[in-house]
């Protein structure tokens, strides 16, 4: 092809529209070159966040063809040829400008999660870990915080209601990456039952289907986060045991629980999203 042809949001909070540019195109290419030659060339003034162009930061994250991808990873010789490149900003998070969204609510999430709480050293003063166990949380790690996952994951997407109550598979492999450390002595089991809507999430790898980083979010960290809650609320066998042997963990610590919610309107492609979470009602924690 000679020509590629980009419709780009154009607009704020305010509400915009796609706006088209057709531009030479040139072998080898991904999508966020194009932008940066729209930028430099017809439109100036267009928005668009990045920074590493090799996949490692998460900052050019946006909607492409309807799905959420990483700007400057998406080769243009991979998307349907003769067709226009609709490039959109991602829908949960408020429009800040142009392929510019508000992302700051999933770090204000963020600082409500405990974080780690090792226990007292052995006698000489060392920690010692067995390496199949520092292993199990190497892969949440890898998560570069693109938000892509929050963005397709339709418990928030798709029903506004849900977005005060509900962290989101990407504070839920925070989550997990603690849980799993060999060292913690911390129990986050009623924060992610009460607060943080683990209950609502339905199991469909929505998440796991986008992230860049293969990380496995339903099968190594949401449904094990499940089990956990759902052993410690509603097994019986497992209440009765911890009641005998009095090994019951303290709780984590439940700040910043009454922090308002603050919602962001916004038109366009996508909807308001709060800024923090509000305590909830008991969800239901069956994992389906």
């Amino acid at each position: 092809m000679s020509e590629v042809t980009l419709q780009v949001w154009r607009g704020d909070d305010a509400g915009g529209r796609f706006a088209e540019y057709v531009m030479p195109a040139v072998e080898g290419e991904v999508v966020l070159d194009v932008i940066h030659r729209i930028q430099a060339g017809p439109a100036p003034d267009l928005a668009c966040r990045w920074n590493c162009k090799a996949g490692k930061c998460g900052s050019c994250s946006a909607e492409i063809n309807g799905l959420p991808r990483l700007l400057c990873m998406t080769r243009l010789d991979t998307l349907p040829p003769d067709e226009a490149v609709v490039v959109a900003p991602l829908r949960t998070f408020p429009i800040v400008r142009d392929l510019v969204t508000d992302v700051s609510f999933n770090y204000e999430l963020a600082r409500m999660v405990p974080p780690l709480k090792p226990g007292p050293p052995e006698a000489d003063g060392t920690y010692r870990m067995m390496q199949i166990d520092i292993e199990r949380g190497q892969e949440f790690r890898k998560c570069i915080e693109c938000f892509m996952c929050q963005d397709v994951c339709h418990v928030i997407r798709d029903h506004e209601e849900n977005k005060a109550n509900f962290a989101g598979p990407r504070l839920f492999i925070r989550f997990m990456e603690l849980e799993s450390h060999p060292l913690d002595t911390d129990d986050r089991r009623e924060l992610l039952r009460k607060h943080m809507g683990i209950g609502y999430c339905n199991i469909t790898k929505c998440c796991t289907e986008v992230c860049p980083e293969h990380i496995k979010i339903t099968d190594n960290a949401i449904i094990p986060l499940k089990e956990r809650v759902i052993d410690s609320s509603y097994d019986p066998i497992a209440w009765l045991g911890r009641r005998i042997r009095r090994r019951t963990k303290p709780p984590a610590p439940e700040r910043a629980l009454d922090a308002p919610v603050r919602s962001t309107e916004r038109s366009g492609p996508g909807a308001p999203v709060p800024a923090a979470v509000a305590p909830q009602s008991d969800p239901d924690t069956s994992p389906g």
